[in-house]
């Protein structure tokens, strides 16, 4: 319960910035300075190499990274869940054809075809969680068929059949209630990758230019000698903020299995 209480605090803590971050920075002070000054009273985390706060562009930056992991994870899990559910349930063509699906992209490098995808494609947003969402969907695909390949033999759907229910309503009333946990849990596993995905891929120079991001403030600092001058103050935050996001939805991911199996123990107790 203290590490889902702990994940939510920050995820809400990192929501609300995005959301709100016009209000935020109206609120603190941001002058214009020299090139990677050193945090002041007017720039509380110091500027980056053209004389911006970096206090600005990291909750700024909250936005962009939040809109990515959160999409890009909300995509993978609808297509994975989608998939999982036809090869698990159904047997013949369609179980072996998206069972095959799922294992060939589980053998491919994920990451090196996302650097080339995101190389190829024009540079945007939308291009980086399109990138992120078809890759990555088979962790999902995956255990969501492990889990309806289970479902699908048991007794209650077997006597579902035996009443004469049709495949779309054991589907829709029985499997996808019975996997929604399993899903759920999977969902803030996939924005933890995905933020860390969007890190990588704006690190590398291969995020919108046109958007300030947490790996994009990596990629910066790096390239223009922020690293080199010893400005910690241009890339420690935002590698923080990757962190923290990351660590906080894994958090929740963690709680939420330790609270099914807490129910599962009591269930057996009673």
């Amino acid at each position: 319960m203290r590490l889902e209480l702990l994940g939510i605090a920050i995820i809400s803590f990192f929501i609300f910035t995005a959301i709100f971050a016009p209000v935020i920075v109206g609120l603190i002070p941001h002058d214009k300075s020299e090139p990677y000054s050193p945090p002041s009273k007017n720039n509380l985390l110091g500027t980056n190499d053209i004389g911006e706060d970096v206090l600005v562009e990291l909750i700024y930056g909250s936005r962009v990274s939040m809109f990515v992991g959160l999409t890009s994870a909300f995509v993978s899990t609808i297509i994975g869940s989608f998939v999982g559910i036809i090869s698990g349930y159904y047997r013949g063509f369609l179980d072996d054809f998206f069972g095959g699906l799922i294992d060939l992209f589980l053998v491919l490098p994920a990451l090196p075809l996302m650097i080339l995808l995101a190389a190829y494609l024009e540079p945007s947003v939308w291009n980086i969680i399109l990138v992120i969402a078809l890759l990555w969907w088979p962790n999902t695909a995956r255990v969501v068929r492990a889990k309806v390949l289970e479902l699908r033999e048991s007794q209650f759907v077997e006597g579902l059949r035996c009443l004469g229910a049709n495949d779309l309503y054991i589907i829709t009333r029985h499997i996808i209630p019975n996997v929604s946990d399993l899903l759920f849990a999977n969902f803030t596993l996939s924005v933890a990758r995905a933020i860390l995905l969007e890190a990588s891929l704006s690190f590398i120079g291969l995020g919108d230019p046109t958007y300030e991001s947490w790996g994009s403030m990596l990629h910066y600092s790096m390239k223009r000698g922020g690293l080199l001058n010893g400005a910690w103050w241009s890339f420690v935050p935002a590698g923080i903020c990757v962190s923290l996001a990351t660590m906080s939805f894994m958090l929740f991911a963690m709680g939420l299995e330790d609270r099914k199996k807490r129910t599962k123990a009591i269930g057996l107790e009673v």
